[in-house]
């Protein structure tokens, strides 16, 4: 019987050919630990760490207990997947912060660049009330939270989940530096406030369909809290 890693891999083979072939779906469950044990010739544990890696992923939610919430549930989450991985090559000094704000300078440019004018009331409604409680908060940290809700409802306009994946990865990647470098200005009041001022730019330049200005509002957004929070 094969053991460790191997055998693991086994299971998530069989998961991709699986979806791949229509015979798992969206919505639907994984078979239960024991019969793909059964199935694919391997021990529990196996399975056990196959679906830990699966959840990891984004690919599945598990459930404790023996109710209808129990098991592996299909999901579809690729950022969590690819968050998890720049989290820990950032830690590991793998990838550096400012590959990854590159990174996200071409990929947010692009997709602003994309949402420009695409209407959608509720989501510019959602951007605008996140930009009255990004007015009203003195507290670095919630701003930036809010932030990450405004950049993030603005690239989903652009269509494409797969960016919008990848995008709200990145931000979560880099979340921890973007919370040190508010610590490092020497006057976050000042700061925040022209932050305010270059996301309604950005959000009139989405909202009245001006391309260019939204991608380039957004690079010199990027790019500019990257250097003045000392990591430029």
């Amino acid at each position: 019987m094969p053991a460790g890693p191997r055998a693991s891999e086994l299971v998530l083979a069989h998961v991709e050919a699986e979806l791949s072939a229509g015979r798992f779906t969206l919505g639907g469950r994984l078979p239960a630990e024991r019969a793909l044990a059964e199935q694919l010739g391997i021990s529990r544990p196996s399975v056990r760490e196959a679906i830990r890696a699966l959840e990891v992923l984004g690919v599945v939610r598990t459930g404790t207990g023996s109710g209808p919430d129990a098991g592996a549930v299909i999901v579809a989450n690729p950022a969590a997947g690819i968050g998890a991985a720049l989290r820990l090559h950032l830690a590991t000094t793998g990838v550096s912060v400012g590959d990854v704000v590159q990174l996200r300078v071409l990929i947010e440019g692009w997709a602003l660049r994309e949402a420009a004018g695409r209407p959608d009331a509720a989501v510019f409604a959602t951007a605008a009330a996140l930009l009255d409680e990004m007015d009203a908060e003195p507290d670095p940290h919630r701003f930036i939270d809010l932030d990450t809700a405004f950049h993030t409802s603005l690239v989903g306009l652009c269509g494409n989940v797969l960016v919008t994946a990848v995008m709200t990865s990145v931000r979560g990647a880099v979340r921890s530096y973007i919370g040190t470098g508010a610590t490092r200005l020497p006057d976050w009041g000042a700061t925040s406030e022209r932050l305010r001022a270059e996301h309604r730019r950005i959000y009139d330049a989405v909202r009245t369909g001006d391309a260019p200005r939204a991608e380039r509002e957004a690079i010199a957004h990027i790019t500019g809290y990257y250097r003045d929070s000392g990591f430029g």
